[in-house]
This record gives C-alpha cells, sequence and structure tokens, in this order.
C-alpha cells in the first residue's frame, strides 16, 4: 500500500497485455520507423520556431 500523498504503485500487467503490448510496439514500429527517420521540412520547422518565438 503506498503512504498518502505519494503516487500510487502501477499494477502489474498480465501475461496477455504484456504480449499485445509488444506486439503493438514491434507493429507500430514497423509501419512508422521509416518515416519518424525522414528529415523535417524546413517550412515545418520554421514554423514551430515562429510558434515558440510568439509565445
Amino acid at each position: 500500500m503506498s503512504k498518502p500523498g505519494s503516487p500510487p504503485k502501477r499494477a502489474r500487467k498480465a501475461p496477455s497485455d504484456k504480449a499485445f503490448d509488444l506486439w503493438l510496439d514491434q507493429g507500430l514500429h514497423a509501419m512508422f520507423d521509416e518515416v519518424a527517420k525522414e528529415p523535417i521540412p524546413e517550412e515545418l520547422l520554421r514554423l514551430i520556431e515562429q510558434d515558440r518565438n510568439n509565445k
């Protein structure tokens, strides 16, 4: 049991949940790793920087 005011401990996942998480993680990597490695377009970087400066 956790102390009052402290964050609750994470519940252990069932083996089926771990298997699903692994399957999902591998599937997402297979689908999107190539896209994530692409360079960020200069226009998008400029818009991000412009927004950052306006805050």
